[in-house]
């Protein structure tokens, strides 16, 4: 079975917050790009916490369905 988390993204370097976050403090996602096995996401308010890992192609998909304005607020 294949991991879908990380238990401590903070052991990972490179996180940038995504460009669809708030300006808001603290409420935002961060991702981190080139990882072998998949797409790390995390929660920039908890950064030793788990990150989600997603595979590239769903990572892919979500993004698109967002800029698409699939997901209404």
């Amino acid at each position: 079975m294949t991991e879908h988390t990380i238990s401590d993204a903070s052991a990972l370097s490179g996180w940038r917050k995504s460009s669809y976050s708030g300006n808001e403090a603290g409420s935002c996602i961060e991702v981190l790009d080139g990882h072998p096995s998949g797409v790390p996401v995390r929660d920039s308010k908890i950064p030793h916490g788990p990150a989600l890992l997603f595979p590239p192609d769903g990572w892919s998909s979500f993004v698109a369905a967002v800029k698409a304005g699939e997901f209404p607020a």
